[in-house]
């Protein structure tokens, strides 16, 4: 291939092109400002990247030889904590401070509501993320388990209908009472002298109703607000279900995601310029406005484009808008790939995580312009107040956090845009990051706009730091630990000293189970109660019935609660590895976890080098769908690589274990047509990525898959 040369860089055609006839125009960055100040990020930053990856291999390796010296002794916590801080892993904690990030918007700041991540790639997904700022509560209810059962097949069920609007109108008094009745008994809506009377009776805080459209003495919809939270009541007669309804209420419309991570990085498989480039192209669409996706449904062929927002009367007769989407923010790669997008001048790639920085932020200023220009509410904007969003993830350590604002302030400037207009989202995954967050705040205490507790990632990077320690418990005993409460009350509790209520989200982690809804509305409703005032769901329609959390936590008034009953968690506990005490698992068990783990890898890693497919619904061993994305494989590989490591298993049973486990995997895809077997030979590419995983899983950079994922993913498009 021949390359195209910009400012020493040798750069892959396909991004050039794209760069420079799709990405630039519109912006008012020329061609040569923008490869000029890439080329300067590149030589200025790239070896200051590599020293930190050098630093993290230093920092693991002196972890490593205290564990081996220590591993025939008790484990001295305090010993082991002391050694932390002598090799400059453990900080001291400095004075408080609160951080001054400005102009966020409110779905970040003051808005508690579910967030979406979707993988950028997909350009229907990503629309139907961003579309899911609104969603109906009655489909939720309807198309899901959430009220016990899964919905008939065949067409629609009267009985269950009946079922989602008694249940809907159950929300409807929790949220928004009414004086003296109930919505299930009412009749009538409608607005009188700026207030909504409901049968003549007003509801019992008035100042909830917020707005209408249509004629106020019979509304097409009315709007109601709860905790922040818009909620729209659909009235039409001719509706279906609006006809037998004695109020005519067709449907409840709840505000649901409220903001949306488009995902260049864990449910993404990007490894080259063409990969690279389906991404930033529909990060662009997104945030020109102009993205669409055709797709086909009931056999007809439909086009998905952005909604547009929503306009109402307020309750005085102004003119009032909502807007469409959801705020979007962009998650970057890490600080540890390199991509051959890009080629150094000493031929070697380009760190991946600097050319998200500089062409995100790039593309992000089709919408600043958009902000800069537009004085009403219309059109497609993503952020009203000018920021970008930017989610870096994989950081290890305060060094690392001011690494990355160091990154976007050298972008800012090549690309003429205001200090500090890049928001930082500091996800709190990794160990060191988390024995060290408050200085990791600090670091960008200027940007931060949301730190985020990722249990996936940091579990596998809790077995990778200790891997010499000993044996790990099982996965699901990992969690019962004491460090993992530990871990998720000090990301809470640090967020609040540093200031973040009221100025960024605080968020906790993803519900990995799409298909059960009943569980998710049982046990994820302990995420606003923990103070979090984001947390990560599935699918727009996860978002619609987690929305429902929202309204019954008043989530602020949980922070306040907390922040004034002092910190809840210590680095201490958190340092409490969760090693397996004492080990007495007969030869099933031992078979069981094994073999769990080897077809959770074997089912993610097979369409990811067949497919490049990043992150999908696949089947566990017991075929129950959970969402799978590298974290999640990250775990897998490190818990049976810690295993061999201490003699729990071998090589050979892992490896039966493997082949066995690939005859399950081809079962559970034996409907796709794209998929290719792994048995009987074993010998594909998807199969040998798998055990390589596992089998040099010890010596992966901080237990990361990316590399060999990648590898073998570059392998497979080569031989097609």
């Amino acid at each position: 291939m021949t390359r195209t040369e910009r400012y020493g860089l040798q750069v892959d055609p396909c991004l050039a092109t794209f760069v420079e006839a799709e990405a630039l125009p519109g912006t008012g960055v020329s061609t040569d400002q923008f490869w000029q100040g890439f080329a300067g990020l590149i030589r200025d930053l790239a070896p200051k990247n590599r020293a930190l990856l050098a630093k993290r291999d230093l920092l693991q390796a002196k972890i490593d030889a205290w564990h081996i010296a220590h591993r025939a002794k008790p484990h001295d916590h305090a010993a082991y904590a002391a050694f932390l801080g002598e090799i400059g892993y453990l900080l001291p904690e400095g004075p408080a401070f609160q951080i001054d990030t400005t102009n966020v918007d409110p779905e970040i700041a003051v808005v508690p509501g579910p967030q979406l991540v979707v993988p950028i790639t997909n350009a229907r997904f990503a629309l139907n993320a961003a579309n899911a700022r609104w969603g109906s509560l009655y489909d939720a209810f309807y198309g899901t388990d959430a009220m016990g059962s899964t919905p008939p097949a065949g067409g629609y069920e009267r009985g269950r209908g009946a079922r989602v609007v008694a249940r809907a109108r159950v929300f409807l008094d929790d949220a928004f009472p009414i004086a003296g009745t109930s919505h299930a008994d009412v009749h009538r809506y409608y607005v009188k002298d700026g207030v909504l009377l409901i049968d003549d009776m007003p509801l019992v805080q008035p100042e909830k109703f917020v707005g209408y459209t249509g004629n106020p003495k019979a509304p097409e919809t009315v709007l109601l607000r709860n905790n922040g939270l818009h909620v729209v009541l659909v009235f039409d007669r001719a509706h279906f279900i609006g006809a037998r309804d004695q109020a005519c209420l067709a449907d409840v419309v709840l505000e649901s995601a409220l903001s949306v991570i488009m995902d260049c990085e864990d449910s993404v498989a990007c490894v080259d310029a063409e990969d690279k480039v389906d991404a930033y192209r529909n990060w662009l669409g997104l945030m020109k406005g102009d993205l669409t996706a055709v797709m086909e449904k009931g056999g007809k062929t439909q086009t998905r484009r952005l909604n547009e927002d929503r306009s109402y009367y307020t309750p005085t007769g102004d003119a009032a808008h909502l807007k469409g989407r959801s705020l979007m923010w962009v998650r970057n790669v890490g600080h540890l790939m390199t991509n051959p997008a890009i080629l150094l001048p000493d031929g070697s790639e380009v760190p991946e995580g600097l050319m998200d920085a500089a062409v995100t932020a790039l593309i992000a200023m089709h919408d600043l312009a958009k902000t800069a220009k537009t004085t009403t509410a219309g059109g497609f904007r993503n952020s009203v107040m000018g920021s970008v969003y930017v989610v870096k993830p994989k950081m290890h350590g305060p060094e690392e956090v001011a690494f990355t604002t160091e990154i976007f302030t050298k972008v800012e400037e090549f690309l003429g845009l205001p200090l500090n207009t890049v928001k930082l989202g500091i996800m709190d995954e990794e160990r060191r990051t988390t024995v060290n967050l408050k200085e990791c705040i600090r670091a960008a205490q200027h940007r931060v706009a949301f730190i985020n507790t990722g249990f996936l990632d940091r579990t596998g990077d809790e077995i990778h730091t200790s891997m010499e320690a000993g044996p790990f418990s099982r996965k699901d005993f990992i969690k019962r630990k004491g460090w993992i409460t530990g871990y998720e009350n000090q990301n809470v509790d640090i967020g609040l000293e540093c200031g973040l209520s009221g100025r960024a989200q605080i968020g906790k982690g993803m519900w990995a189970m799409p298909d059960l809804m009943s569980a998710m509305l049982e046990q994820k409703i302990d995420h606003p109660k923990s103070g979090a005032n984001c947390a990560w769901v599935p699918s727009p329609t996860a978002a619609t019935l987690h929305a429902l959390h929202y309204h019954k936590i008043d989530v602020f008034a949980v922070q306040r609660k907390l922040a004034a009953g002092g910190r809840r968690a210590f680095v201490e506990t958190i340092l409490d590895i969760p090693l397996a005490t004492y080990r007495k698992w007969n030869e099933a068990q031992v078979q069981r976890e094994v073999e769990n783990n080897a077809q959770g890898i074997l089912g993610y890693v097979v369409r990811w080098i067949d497919q490049g497919v990043g992150c999908s619904k696949v089947p566990d061993i017991n075929d129950i769908a959970l969402m799978e994305d590298r974290a999640t494989c990250r775990i897998s590989s490190q818990a049976l690589a810690n295993w061999m490591l201490h003699g729990v298993v071998d090589q050979d049973q892992v490896m039966a274990a493997m082949k066995k486990m690939a005859l399950v995997v081809d079962r559970q895809n034996a409907a796709d047509p794209q998929y290719h077997p792994m048995a009987p030979g074993f010998q594909g590419i998807a199969f040998q990525a798998a055990c390589d995983l596992v089998f040099k899983g010890r010596a992966q950079p901080s237990g990361y898959t990316e590399p060999l994922l990648h590898h073998y993913r570059q392998l497979a498009k080569a031989g097609r």
